[in-house]
């Protein structure tokens, strides 16, 4: 296998439990808690800028309503997307992706953007996030790793910007897996730690592909997998799972 630049303990959108996912506000408890790797969400909102957000709405994160495809940015920066955490983050906004790739460059911290299309947008929203990391991460030492459990939207990402490498999220592996992964030219293959095994880790190191494993908040079941030679693990849990040094 190539050399892999990333660290093995990854904060899960941002600052895990510990703060409101997809923000800068997040990026920051990421970094006080020593871990120099995050994992986020983008997409596309109405007008075309690129924002930090999992969810094809805006109700269970922000203060705002309806469908995120359908509201441009200047009505989407104006949301909280900080109170529905704790009160310590009432008025954190969302962020586009520009201002936290100036935030993690700064600070010499790594990232992983997984690409979450709303429906429909695939093509779209992969280009245009393939396109414009490849533009902020410009001269990068180690570029961002895309992600997606869009295999569509992993093959758009390929044609734009070939050269950042592309990570594909698998819940269950199903038959072909690794072949899947070979034909989208992934680097790396993210599975639900629940199907995580150690034949699992082998067989794809074997195949020539680095594997992740998502989401792991057990200290004991981190330490399991990473033995077993899993390369990476995205944890909700920063208080519990120390960073490895």
């Amino acid at each position: 296998m190539n050399p892999w630049p990333y660290p093995t303990h990854i904060a899960h959108r941002g600052g895990g439990s510990l703060a409101p996912e997809n923000t800068l506000a997040a990026m920051r408890v990421g970094f006080s808690h020593g871990y120099r790797m995050v994992e986020f969400d983008a997409k596309l909102c109405g007008d075309g800028s690129i924002i930090l957000m999992h969810d094809a709405t805006l109700e269970r994160t922000t203060d705002g309503t309806g469908r995120v495809a359908a509201r441009p940015w200047g009505e989407i920066a104006r949301l909280d997307a900080g109170a529905w955490h704790s009160s310590a983050f009432v008025g954190e906004p969302v962020p586009r992706l520009a201002s936290v790739a100036r935030y993690l460059i700064a600070n010499g911290m790594l990232c992983n953007i997984e690409i979450k299309p709303c429906p429909g947008r695939e093509r779209e929203t992969a280009a245009a996030i393939a396109l414009e990391a490849q533009e902020l991460w410009a001269g990068a030492a180690v570029p961002p790793l895309l992600s997606s459990f869009s295999e569509r939207a992993l093959e758009i990402a390929g044609r734009v910007a070939p050269e950042l490498p592309r990570g594909l999220l698998l819940d269950e592996p199903a038959e072909g897996w690794l072949l899947r992964a070979a034909r989208l030219g992934c680097k790396s293959i993210h599975l639900n730690q629940r199907h995580a095994t150690p034949e699992r880790i082998t067989t794809g190191h074997q195949a020539g592909f680095r594997l992740l494993a998502y989401t792991v908040n057990d200290p004991a079941r981190a330490a399991e997998l990473l033995g077993a030679g899993m390369d990476g693990i995205f944890t909700d849990a920063l208080d519990r799972i120390a960073v490895a040094r």
